[in-house]
């Protein structure tokens, strides 16, 4: 710890007040004891400690010896000692002269660096309230950075922030109309990958940190005194949030004081980073439940509003045709199909918003699959059905709607038909897994890529492979699966060996005998 330095002038002060004091005791040296005149000296000494520094304060301490000794011990006016004992009393005086300065100089030493760590908490204090008062998360960071460039005194100082979804590295502007300004330089791009810090010296060049951490860091910026930037990696739970940069023209020049206050004032530039890019994420998600409540009102509303004319178109086609024209059963035809579309539209939209009545009760799975199967024999179209229930289990019994849960059946199986090859059978099976009544569906049809498994829930998607004389838009899985969960259920797909799909609907089960389902029924 360096002190602040003394000038001439208070060298000269207390070297003339020395002069002065012995010229004063000179005078009634004959009246004064060896204790006065140590005592006296001793309290220069100390004064000169105080206000000069130790240095001062030793230069005193000899001064003063040689002045005792050649004044005022006999004989006078030379260094020669008449009495042993006078030895132990210069001694004495010199080495608590000395001791005084150094006590003073360590206390000073505390005082100053209390005062900066002091000043540290100030700054930290401010730089909290700064943040907390910022309402939005890029004010937060500006104010972090503007924290960070008048403690440290840099000429700038810029976040820029890594986008963990593209991987892109851009400089943080705040009131920018999205927050972002250029995409970082290579040797910024280097930092963040690497996690390590770098600087940019006044030649050009760039020297990297010898590895993480906060004394890397610190070697760096010792041994890169006078660089024109400093490059930090901005981290949070041991994620690379971003990169720190500090810029001045005249070279960067920190003291370890300062070293530690940027490393803590690097975390709080990692948190305002951390707290913009999670701010832009929730925008984004909120932007995006805006728009999906939108579209379901646009959905709700469109399908209600075409349901009208479509039962008029129907109704019309249904008495041309009876009048034997055969072009009206196409016209009553297509507009059943989209009937259906349209229906499929509104459920949809009801089960987003959670407005589709389920009457949940105790069912059977023979009676499930049997209707499934009614539903579907029309559409087989030369596919055999080996349907077969557990023979482990008496009565395979669950808790669902029965008409929802026929439908979702319904929609695997014909899922099944339209895109199995001809002549191919679909296997359905019911059967108990735990606590759940399973119903699987499985084909030989081309089957569905692991990456597109999860993308066939989302309305009106259909694989890149698919058909385009299938007949559907899209909406029968997402449907499935709504109404599934909606029941305590689940709908899923699975690659089968050998090719093809297995699709499984999982219902509640229920254990109950033949007796109590005739009771409760």
């Amino acid at each position: 710890m360096r002190l602040p330095s003394r000038s001439w002038s208070t060298w000269a002060l207390w070297l003339l007040g020395l002069a002065a004091l012995c010229a004063a005791m000179l005078v009634g040296r004959g009246t004064l004891d060896k204790a006065h005149v140590a005592l006296l000296l001793l309290l220069v000494v100390l004064g000169g400690s105080a206000a000069g520094g130790r240095a001062l304060g030793v230069t005193l301490a000899v001064a003063a010896f040689l002045a005792f000794n050649f004044f005022f011990l006999p004989p006078y006016h030379t260094f020669v000692v008449a009495n042993p004992l006078d030895w132990l009393v210069l001694l004495v005086f010199l080495v608590t002269g000395l001791v005084a300065a150094q006590l003073l100089y360590r206390a000073q030493s505390e005082a100053i660096a209390a005062g900066r760590r002091a000043a540290e908490v100030d700054r930290l204090a401010a730089l909290g309230a700064e943040t907390l008062s910022a309402g939005r998360a890029d004010e937060a960071l500006a104010a972090v950075t503007r924290v960070i460039r008048t403690t440290l005194g840099v000429a700038e100082c810029d976040v820029y922030l890594l986008d963990a979804g593209t991987g892109a590295l851009r400089q943080v502007v705040p009131d920018h109309h999205d927050g972002q300004g250029p995409e970082a330089p290579g040797v910024t791009r280097w930092v963040a990958e690497n996690r390590q810090a770098a600087a940019e010296l006044a030649d050009g060049t760039v020297r990297m940190a010898a590895g993480p951490g906060t004394s890397a860091l610190g070697a760096l910026v010792e041994q890169s005194a006078g660089a024109r930037s400093l490059l930090v990696p901005l981290a949070v739970r041991e994620r690379t949030v971003g990169v720190l940069r500090l810029a001045k023209p005249d070279g960067i020049a920190l003291d370890p004081a300062q070293r530690r206050f940027l490393d803590a004032l690097a975390y709080y530039a990692a948190l305002g980073a951390e707290r913009v890019r999670l701010s832009a994420e929730a925008q984004r998600a909120e932007a995006l439940r805006e728009a999906d409540r939108l579209k379901d009102a646009l959905l709700a509303s469109v399908s209600h509003d075409i349901r009208t004319p479509l039962t008029t178109i129907r109704a019309l086609a249904h008495d041309i045709a009876a009048g034997g024209d055969e072009r009206a059963l196409v016209i009553e035809e297509e507009a059943l199909r989209l009937n259906r579309f349209v229906v499929d539209l509104l459920d949809l939209s009801r089960l987003s918003a959670g407005g589709l009545p389920l009457v949940v009760e105790l069912n059977v799975a023979e009676d499930l699959v049997g209707a499934a199967l009614q539903r579907v024999a029309g559409l087989a179209n030369g596919h055999e059905i080996h349907a077969s229930l557990d023979p482990a289990e008496p009565v395979l019994a669950g808790r669902f709607d029965f008409a929802q849960s026929l439908r979702i059946l319904v929609n695997l199986l014909e899922n099944a038909l339209k895109y199995a090859p001809a002549r191919t059978p679909i296997e359905l099976t019911a059967r108990r897994e735990r606590g759940d009544l399973a119903f699987v569906v499985a084909d030989r049809g081309p089957g569905i890529p692991a990456g597109e498994r999860a993308r066939i829930f989302e309305p009106f998607y259909r694989p890149p492979n698919a058909r385009p004389d299938v007949g559907s838009a899209g909406l029968g899985l997402a449907i499935a699966q709504r109404l599934a969960a909606a029941q305590g259920g689940t709908v899923t797909c699975e690659p089968r060996d050998g090719g093809g799909s297995v699709f499984t609907l999982r219902l509640p089960a229920a254990d109950i005998t033949d007796a109590q389902l005739a009771i409760e029924r």
